[in-house]
């Protein structure tokens, strides 16, 4: 199992340091262990944290969140709500923020933004896109892949406007898809259980191999999807183009031809 000190299990949560002290003070966070002064956590930190983390954003309170967790820890073998919360909360992606210098952020953005007046307006809207997040001198990089590519596509000449833009219509629908694949799951589930049921012991495990099997079928059919997708649309708008030129280079073709 994975171990984290204090400040990585708040990058990987994407939550501050001061937050997981906070859920812990209020029960709401198990205690790390320790080795010597340092506060050593698990990946059952992590999907505490990111449960914790989920139900903020959708409104709850850190009191009703509370109840929430004791309610259901009651009556119900820890292991077995703690095995839950991991298979729900791990993480589905092999990437690690990072950090970069804003001042690097701000100097990438500079050069790549014909106009300076837009930079300021570019940069807001790369945090709006969640693509950077900004905190004080560091601004932490949720997906480094992203960025990788960004800058490489800037790199080979497109324009940041439209990569970003590029990256805002895409991610609603990505967003859909793995909503409805979710949904299909949690579907069987319910059909095989009932609505009122929770998993215990081995069930646990059954959650989670599905989850996985999930993972790697949506992650797979996806990929295929796309690149068939990609297939026909090179051939359409790259051979219309293609044809275009040709027709106009024909011998003996005049602009009023």
């Amino acid at each position: 199992m994975s171990e984290y000190r204090i400040d990585e299990l708040a990058r990987l949560a994407g939550t501050t340091t001061r937050n997981v002290r906070a859920y812990q003070e209020r029960g709401l966070l198990p205690p790390p262990r320790r080795a010597g002064r340092v506060g050593i956590y698990t990946e059952i930190h992590l999907a505490r944290l990111r449960l914790i983390t989920s139900l903020h954003e959708r409104g709850y309170t850190s009191a009703q969140i509370a109840e929430l967790i004791a309610g259901w820890e009651q009556g119900r073998n820890l292991a077995d709500v703690l095995g839950l919360e991991t298979a729900l909360n791990s993480p589905w992606t092999d990437e690690i923020p990072s950090y970069m210098p804003t001042a690097d952020v701000e100097a990438f953005i500079a050069a790549a933004v014909a106009d300076p007046e837009q930079e300021s307006a570019v940069f807001d809207r790369a945090v709006r896109l969640g693509v950077i997040k900004p905190e004080g001198a560091h601004c932490l990089i949720p997906s480094p892949q992203l960025i990788s590519t960004l800058i490489e596509l800037v790199g080979r000449g497109f324009r940041l406007v439209d990569v970003l833009g590029l990256h805002e219509r895409i991610v609603p629908a990505i967003d859909d898809i793995a909503r409805r694949m979710v949904e299909v799951g949690a579907a069987r589930l319910v059909a095989e259980h009932g609505e009122s049921w929770l998993p215990r012991g081995e069930e646990v495990a059954e959650v989670t191999d599905l989850l996985g099997r999930l993972r790697q079928l949506a992650t797979s059919s996806v990929q295929g999807l796309l690149a068939h997708a990609m297939e026909r649309h090179v051939t359409d708008v790259m051979g219309e183009h293609l044809s275009r030129v040709i027709t106009q280079n024909l011998p003996g073709r005049t602009e009023d031809a």
